[in-house]
C-alpha cells in the first residue's frame, strides 16, 4: 500500500466531507472543514491517501502547548490498515515540533477500537462528558496524552 500523509486543502474538502459521512453518525458540515482550511489558526489538517484516493483525514488544534484531535477517520475499506495510527502520528510529531506538550480528544464510549489504539499512544481516559453526542445522547470519554515532548514516535511506526 502506497500511503502518502500531507497538508489537507481546499480541493480536497468534497472527498473528506463523503469520508467524514461514511464514518459518523454527526458528520462535520462542509463549510466547517472549510473553516479550518482557510480561517482558524490553530488548526492543523493532512489527509491520507493511496494511489491518488482520499482515505483518512485528521484535524487537529494547537491551543497553546496542547495538540487537540478534533477528528480523525479512515475510509471503511481501509480500516485496521494502520492508516489513523499513521494519521494521528504525523499530527502529533507535526505538533510537538510546535510546542504541543500533550494532547486531548473525544471518543465515543462506544467506540472502542479508537480507544484501543489511543491507548497505544498513551492516551489515559481522564474524564467523561455525559450525553455529549446528542444523536444517541451517548457520552463522550476524555483521553489525555501527557509528555509529548519526549514521546517516542518511532514505538508507533512500521
Amino acid at each position: 500500500m502506497n500511503l502518502v500523509i500531507r497538508k489537507m486543502t481546499i480541493e480536497d474538502v468534497p472527498a473528506v466531507v463523503a469520508l467524514d459521512q461514511m464514518s459518523f453518525s454527526l458528520p462535520w458540515p462542509e463549510r466547517s472543514f472549510r473553516f479550518e482550511l482557510t480561517d482558524n489558526p490553530a488548526s492543523r489538517c493532512w489527509v491520507a491517501e493511496v494511489d491518488g484516493r482520499i482515505v483518512g483525514m485528521i484535524v487537529n488544534w494547537l491551543l497553546v502547548d496542547e495538540a487537540h484531535v478534533a477528528t480523525i477517520a479512515t475510509h471503511p475499506d481501509f480500516r485496521r490498515r494502520g492508516i489513523a495510527r499513521k494519521l494521528l502520528t504525523h499530527a502529533l510529531r507535526y505538533m510537538r515540533d510546535e510546542g504541543a506538550v500533550s494532547s486531548f480528544l473525544e471518543v465515543r464510549e462506544s467506540n472502542t477500537a479508537a480507544q484501543e489504539m489511543y491507548r497505544k499512544f498513551g492516551y489515559e481516559v481522564t474524564g467523561r462528558r455525559k450525553g455529549y453526542y446528542k444523536d444517541n445522547n451517548e457520552d463522550a470519554i476524555l483521553m489525555t496524552l501527557n509528555g509529548l515532548e519526549n514521546f517516542k514516535f518511532e514505538e508507533l511506526e512500521g
